[in-house]
């Protein structure tokens, strides 16, 4: 099954829910993400309008833990992660859609969240909110609880010594902008530079102008320019683990698997010990 899905094809499942219902299967549970880095809440925006049904989700709450010397979004609480999704609604066997303002960076840590848990049917609304063209409802809703216990380990996670061993033996990819990589500039963490032996690959370069992500195919192509290959394990970092999930999902949909360094840049940052590159080259 396709990680993402459009707004079209997301109308048609949400019209015939009835029918769906009617024939025992179950409609998709939606989870609004609406998250920016540095920016406002989302839930204001959710209050103001959002897709019928959507319970919002808090990235910075119930997607991620306490920031601190695992970096500023680790991991949330296994448990806490699972009473979040089971008040939302989610059931193993309910298929779940994410989306957000449009970035599309909050909706791929919910789905990377929900993937590593080992919940099977999770997808992405290709450009979020931006590309749906239905109505919006300002009604908060209270679903049914689901039943969804979150089981870790479906997807690949590394730590800090992992991350430094991909760069080594394989391909660590750096998500964040170019500029942040090349150390010139750093306005969120302590220190400004990358990984050594990790690879700049923006993750705003796999989506176009609209937000929605380019063609499987054209995905493949921009990675293996960037050293992927059958014989390479690949990770992806970031600032804190929210835009490298969202590059987790591009490789996904070229058909790469991928693990993610969640606590990402702003973990090793923190620790001086920590080796930093500068510089566009990855060494």
């Amino acid at each position: 099954m396709k990680p993402i899905i459009t707004a079209s094809e997301l109308a048609s499942e949400l019209a015939s829910e009835l029918v769906s219902e009617s024939a025992g299967a179950r409609p998709p549970v939606l989870l609004d993400v609406r998250w920016e880095l540095g920016g406002p809440p989302g839930l204001p925006a959710y209050e103001a309008g959002h897709l019928p049904g959507a319970v919002y989700v808090d990235l910075d709450a119930e997607l991620a833990g306490p920031p601190g010397s695992g970096g500023r979004h680790p991991l949330p609480d296994v448990a806490a992660f699972g009473a979040t999704m089971r008040r939302a609604g989610v059931s193993a066997d309910t298929p779940v859609v994410v989306y957000d303002g449009g970035l599309g960076w909050g909706a791929a840590r919910a789905w990377w969240l929900l993937r590593w848990t080992g919940h099977p049917d999770v997808r992405v609304l290709d450009g979020g909110l931006a590309a749906w063209t239905g109505e919006l409802s300002t009604e908060t809703p209270k679903p049914e609880p689901g039943d969804f216990v979150p089981v870790p380990g479906a997807l690949g996670l590394l730590d800090a010594d992992g991350a430094a061993g991909t760069a080594d033996s394989g391909l660590l990819l750096d998500a964040r902008a170019a500029e942040r990589y090349r150390g010139d500039v750093e306005p969120i963490d302590p220190v400004g530079g990358h990984i050594p032996g990790a690879v700049s690959a923006p993750t705003t370069q796999n989506v176009d102008e609209d937000g929605r992500f380019l063609p499987a195919e054209t995905l493949a192509a921009r990675f293996a320019a960037l050293g992927v290959s059958e014989d390479k394990e690949v990770a992806v970092y970031c600032g804190s683990g929210v835009s490298g999930a969202h590059e987790v999902l591009a490789l996904e949909i070229a058909g790469i698997p991928a693990a993610l360094y969640a606590g990402s840049w702003s973990e090793w940052s923190r620790d001086p010990a920590r080796p930093v590159a500068k510089g566009p080259d990855p060494k």
